[in-house]
C-alpha cells in the first residue's frame, strides 16, 4: 500500500450547483484558496445543473480570474445526483471532494479530512451532529426513512451523512462503474465500501439566498433510494399478503362456527362492502409499490445517458500543475537576474 503520510495528493473537489449564483462569487474562491494550502495540484469543478440565473456569467469570470476552475454546464436540469456524477466522472486528482455550493460546508474540515486520508482512509464523510435548522416533520421524515431504507438490507446507509466527503481515487474509479440511472449517490457511496471514517459536523448558514432543495425534493429523493437500494416495499406487501390471509381464514372459521354452534346468521352485507373496499385498496396499494420498481426498469433498460453537457470551460488539473511548475521557474530566472 502506497504510504500516505508525507503525500501531498492532487486533489479535485466538485460542487454542483443550480441557481448559486449569488453564492459562487464567495464560495469559490473560498473553497479554492483553502484547497490551495493542502496542495499545489488542485482543480475545483463546478457542476451547474441548468441554472436559469447568472450562474453561467458568474463562473466564466471564475474561470478567467482562477485557471484551477472547472465550469461544466449541462444541457438542462438533471438533478443533483447526475450532477455529483457528471463532476465525478470529470475528476483527475489523487483526492476527490464533494461540497456544496451554498456555503453550508464548513472548509474548515477540509485539513482534518485530508490527515484522515493520509492515516489510511479511504472515504471521509461527514455526518449531521443536529438538524436543529429543519422542522420537526422533516426531522422525523428523515429518521424514518433511514430505519426503513436500512432494515433487513446488508448495506447499510449511515444516517445523517450527506454528500460532503472526501475519496480517494480508488473509490472514485469503483463509483464510475455503477452505471445505474436512477442514481442514489448516498447509497452508491455505501455499497462500494472501502475504509471509511466518519467525523462529525453541523452546518454552517447559508451564504445567500434560500435552498432550492425542499421538502418534496427530499421526498422524491428518499423515495429513489428505498427503491434503488431496498426490497423491503415488496417483503412487506408480502408479509400483509399472509396476514390478511391468515385474518380471512380465522374470520370465515369464525362465522361458520357461529351459525352451526349457535343457529344465527351472521349479517353480511356490511361486511362483504367493508371487506371488498379494503381489499380493493390493498391491492391497488400493491400494484403502485410494483408499478415503481417496473417503471425504474423501465428507464434503467432505456440506457439514456445520466446527464448531457452542453459547455466545458476550463482546464483544471493539467494546467493548475503547468501553473505550479511555472512559478518555481519563474522565481529562479528572476534570482538569476
Amino acid at each position: 500500500m502506497m504510504n500516505r503520510t508525507a503525500q501531498s495528493p492532487s486533489i479535485s473537489c466538485v460542487i454542483p450547483a443550480f441557481n448559486e449564483a449569488r453564492n459562487l462569487g464567495t464560495v469559490v474562491p473560498h473553497i479554492l484558496a483553502t484547497l490551495a494550502s493542502l496542495s499545489q495540484r488542485v482543480e475545483l469543478i463546478v457542476v451547474d445543473d441548468g441554472s436559469r440565473d447568472d450562474t453561467a456569467a458568474v463562473m466564466q469570470g471564475l474561470c478567467a480570474a482562477h485557471v484551477e476552475v472547472v465550469y461544466l454546464k449541462l444541457s438542462r436540469n438533471f438533478g443533483k445526483e447526475p450532477a455529483l456524477t457528471a463532476g465525478i466522472d470529470a475528476t483527475r486528482g489523487e483526492v476527490v471532494i464533494l461540497m456544496d455550493a451554498d456555503g453550508q460546508h464548513p472548509v474548515a474540515l477540509l485539513p482534518q479530512m485530508l490527515e484522515k486520508w493520509r492515516q489510511g482512509s479511504d472515504v471521509v464523510y461527514a455526518v449531521r451532529s443536529s438538524r436543529h435548522d429543519q422542522s420537526s416533520l422533516q426531522v422525523s421524515l428523515t429518521g424514518l426513512f433511514y430505519k426503513l431504507v436500512n432494515f433487513g438490507n446488508r448495506v447499510k446507509i449511515p444516517p445523517n451523512a450527506g454528500d460532503f466527503r472526501l475519496m480517494d481515487r480508488k473509490v472514485v474509479e469503483a463509483l464510475k462503474r455503477l452505471p445505474e440511472r436512477n442514481r442514489f449517490m448516498k447509497g452508491l457511496y455505501a455499497w462500494v465500501g472501502f475504509n471509511s471514517t466518519a467525523i462529525d459536523y453541523q452546518p454552517l448558514p447559508r451564504a445567500d439566498g434560500r435552498s432550492n432543495f425542499g421538502l418534496r425534493g427530499s421526498i422524491s429523493l428518499a423515495l429513489t433510494g428505498m427503491l434503488a437500494f431496498s426490497i423491503a416495499p415488496l417483503r412487506a406487501l408480502t408479509a400483509l399478503g399472509l396476514v390478511l390471509s391468515a385474518l380471512a381464514l380465522g374470520y370465515g372459521a369464525w362465522v361458520v362456527g357461529e351459525y352451526f354452534l349457535t343457529g344465527i346468521a351472521v349479517p353480511g352485507y356490511a361486511t362483504i362492502v367493508v371487506g371488498m373496499m379494503f381489499f380493493s385498496g390493498i391491492q391497488l396499494l400493491a400494484v403502485g409499490i410494483l408499478a415503481e420498481y417496473v417503471g425504474r426498469i423501465y428507464e434503467e433498460v432505456k440506457q439514456r445517458p445520466a446527464y448531457l453537457i452542453s459547455l466545458r470551460q476550463g482546464s483544471g488539473l493539467p494546467a493548475a500543475l503547468a501553473q505550479a511548475q511555472a512559478e518555481p521557474a519563474q522565481d529562479r530566472e528572476a534570482s538569476l537576474l
